[in-house]
């Protein structure tokens, strides 16, 4: 397992874990970021990510990223 930081772009990847407190697991869980869920890294700007989950690019910030697990 790795933080969504540390993940290759181009590489779908399947959601392990998400960490963090309620409030943040929610907001992940509304961007659509499940256990179980699949999700790839589209590009990398300054720590933080873009990826696409549920058909949907997502900017995520470089702290919510460390929270994702894969």
């Amino acid at each position: 397992m790795l933080p969504l930081t540390l993940a290759d772009a181009g590489v779908e990847y399947i959601i392990k874990r998400i960490g963090g407190s309620p409030e943040v697991k929610k907001h992940l869980s509304d961007l659509g970021f499940v256990v179980g869920g699949k999700v790839s890294v589209v590009n990398t700007m300054g720590g933080n990510l873009i990826v696409n989950v549920k058909e949907t690019r997502v900017a995520v910030s470089k702290e919510m990223a460390q929270k994702i697990m894969v």
